[in-house]
């Protein structure tokens, strides 16, 4: 199999989980907002598991493709944003996280995609984005499993999120940029 065939599959194990990631996200709003908490972070631990594997099978065996570097941060984000939802009502000031994570998302998505169409190639997740969702995912389930937490510790939680989110979104743009002035990718591994 030629390497443009291997980066053109779509039914692969890693893209199969960041699939089933997806599906998991209304699963999870069910089950929280019915404030079945146990069963909202088993499907969190699988979602974040499914993360965990998706990943490093796409490139221990060679499984890394175009849709699964376009797919996993849409799972990732998707999931991030349906917890946010979840949790603004007990902790409106993750409002403030939503409307960001809406902006950087689309407007990092609208440059991915011109980036995408110019050089022929979508890149993965730097470190920042990494750092950043797991962050974002550590604070809102510690939101999820204290739910009485004091306001000054979901604040700071929040505002350490809210930086590491503009940070990246920084570098994002910055690569994007550099990248469309070469009109050449840069590589970067899979999420």
């Amino acid at each position: 199999m030629s390497e443009q065939e291997k980066l053109n599959r779509v039914f692969t194990i890693p893209n199969i989980l960041t699939m089933f990631r997806i599906v998991l996200i209304p699963v999870f709003i069910v089950f929280y907002l019915k404030e079945w908490f146990v069963p909202a972070i088993v499907v969190l631990a699988l979602s974040a598991l499914s993360d965990i594997l998706d990943g490093w099978i796409a490139r221990k065996f060679d499984m890394v493709t175009r849709l699964g570097k376009a797919l996993d941060p849409v799972a990732d984000k998707l999931s991030q944003m349906g917890l946010m939802v979840c949790l603004v009502f007990r902790f409106p000031h993750i409002l403030i996280l939503l409307i960001f994570i809406v902006i950087k998302e689309l407007t990092s998505g609208i440059l991915g995609l011109v980036t995408a169409k110019k050089t022929g190639r979508v890149e993965g997740a730097e470190w920042h984005g990494k750092l950043t969702t797991v962050l974002l995912f550590s604070t809102m389930i510690l939101h999820i499993l204290w739910p009485s937490i004091p306001a000054l510790v979901s604040d700071i939680l929040i505002a350490v999120c809210f930086v590491m989110m503009a940070v990246s979104f920084t570098l994002y743009t910055i690569r994007f940029v550099r990248m469309l002035k070469e009109g050449k990718p840069e590589t970067s591994e899979e999420a």
